[in-house]
């Protein structure tokens, strides 16, 4: 598989961040959990760094009209030097607020590099680049996955939170180094302003990619709830970190096997959307029957799932997207971002009423995001031939 040098540069940058991005999806969270085995204060935390993610995307991009890529990712690890630094010593009697804190700067991070990603990806990525770069960027996530969470148990056990918390320095400080060496884009020659032509009409031009904002309202919803409740899971079966790193191993291992039936077999890309998204269907019904085993057969089956949907549903989309011009490019990224944060943020506004994996508010979140899972390989399908009729 042959990739650019420029798309290298961006799986490094990728690696660098995934590190980070999953101590703070996995022991973060879990931080938040062990004090009172709350689902609302896990919830709580993802929906502040969901709306911070939102607004800090729109920003970034606005930031690439006057500096680089590289800019947007050395912010990103100041903001995570920051998260880490709270994390030590920040301590407040006000629960809800604290979450608040920390959930800020893990927000414009995300926000930051996801601005910089998209960019980056839709300027030097052509045809199959998408297809491998998102490929071999699962094959990153999966090794972190695998290698990250027993690491950091182990030390958390070791060391306790704050001794890792100060440990993650170390990668800030790699993805702070990194930032020197990925592609530096930047939307500053563009003669266009972003926010001029940014309405819905101008932006979402073309029926593929307006049969693209129903597959992203869709996606976000059950995105969001398998995000979640992924982890929530996990802590109901055990709140010992090495299990729960082992168990992230074991998800990662399915993976990875999804990742090897996708490379061998030549099945249409329609086909495979489709058989991620029963997986995820039926991992989402399966917590119905909130059993230690069927929680971890629920978490295998969507991870195998969205390993499909993840893979498939962004290289069509990206292909729909980098037709258009650099500027129009940032502006379908802003809108996109926004579809996805905004029904990710309203499925966990319902999941406030949550208070156990079971009850009429689990049940209503269940059929919620099973209904969406279903609808995405319809909406995206769409999109997709209106895209090769425009493209004949």
């Amino acid at each position: 598989m042959r990739i650019s040098g420029q798309m290298k540069r961006l799986l490094l940058m990728n690696a660098a961040s995934t590190v980070i991005f999953n101590y703070i999806g996995i022991f973060v969270n879990l931080f938040i959990w062990e004090k009172n085995n709350n689902i609302s204060e896990v919830v709580w935390f993802n929906l502040i760094m969901f709306i911070t993610w939102t607004f800090a995307f729109a920003i970034g991009s606005r930031l690439l009209t006057s500096y680089t890529t590289r800019v947007l990712i050395r912010t990103n690890a100041f903001c995570g030097g920051v998260v880490f630094l709270l994390l030590s010593v920040l301590e407040l009697d006000n629960r809800l607020l604290w979450i608040t804190i920390i959930a800020i700067p893990i927000g414009i991070m995300w926000g930051f590099y996801a601005a910089a990603q998209n960019i980056t990806l839709s300027v030097y990525g052509k045809g199959k680049d998408f297809e491998q770069y998102f490929s071999i960027a699962n094959i990153i996530n999966q090794l972190v996955s695998i290698i990250n969470p027993i690491a950091f148990a182990l030390i958390i056990k070791w060391i306790g939170y704050s001794g890792s918390f100060l440990l993650m320095f170390l990668f800030v400080a790699l993805l702070l180094t990194v930032s020197f060496y990925i592609p530096s884009i930047t939307l500053a020659g563009e003669s266009e302003r972003l926010f001029q032509g940014i309405q819905f009409r101008h932006v979402f031009s073309t029926s593929g990619l307006r049969w693209m904002v129903p597959s992203l309202l869709a996606a976000g919803i059950f995105l969001q709830f398998q995000v979640l409740f992924a982890l929530v899971f996990t802590f109901s079966v055990s709140e010992d970190k090495l299990v729960i790193a082992m168990l992230n191993v074991l998800y990662a291992c399915f993976a990875i096997g999804a990742m090897m039936l996708y490379r061998r077999l030549k099945i249409r890309e329609g086909i495979w959307l489709a058989i991620g998204m029963i997986f995820v269907s039926v991992g989402i019904l399966l917590p119905l029957l909130p059993k230690a085993p069927i929680l971890i057969i629920s978490n295998i089956l969507t991870t195998i799932g969205m390993f499909y949907f993840g893979t498939v549903w962004n290289t069509r989309q990206f292909r729909i997207i980098t037709k258009q011009t650099a500027i129009q490019q940032a502006r379908i990224f802003l809108w996109r971002e926004c579809f996805l944060n905004a029904s990710r943020i309203l499925l966990l506004i319902l999941a406030l009423s949550v208070k156990e994996i079971r009850g009429g508010a689990f049940i209503i979140l269940i059929l919620l995001a099973l209904v969406c899972a279903l609808v995405v390989p319809y909406f995206s399908g769409k999109s997709t031939e209106a895209f090769e009729r425009q493209s004949e």
